[in-house]
């Protein structure tokens, strides 16, 4: 990673207020739930995005991007890299400033087309350990 890439997930992070997490689970069991859990305690709302629950923590479900009513500083990606297509163009279509797909999920066609449409592209990287290593100290 670059510095100016580094120095931009840093800024990010610092200023960023409302993360859509798409594929929150309302299970505790699973990795999207602890880390959506653990950036809710930092001071980050988050708004689940999964057509198989109604609500997370009190925050109403949506079951896509596109139902999300306001505005999304980061789109965070738990879901297989081969639904991350569907997910970037719906990012493209709200305008969303950045896409974060965690560790595991990567999709670089689809990356590339976020890049193209001016979206901020964190792939492959988790944003628990990112805001650990970067803001919580």
């Amino acid at each position: 990673m670059s510095t100016a890439e580094a120095d931009r997930i840093t800024e990010l992070l610092k200023t960023a207020k409302t993360i859509a997490v798409v594929g929150l689970t309302d299970s505790p069991l699973r990795p999207s739930y602890g880390v959506s859990h653990y950036m809710l305690s930092q001071g980050y709302r988050i708004i689940p995005v999964n057509p198989n629950i109604t609500d997370w923590m009190g925050e109403k479900a949506y079951a896509s991007l596109l139902d999300v009513p306001e505005k999304i500083d980061i789109v965070n990606i738990f879901r297989r890299s081969d639904a991350v297509p569907d997910v970037v163009e719906q990012a493209i279509q709200i305008k969303a400033p950045a896409i974060w797909m965690q560790e595991g999920v990567v999709h670089e066609a689809a990356a590339e087309k976020a890049r193209q449409a001016g979206i901020f592209v964190v792939m492959d990287s988790c944003i628990l350990k990112e805001h650990r290593q970067r803001i919580s100290r």
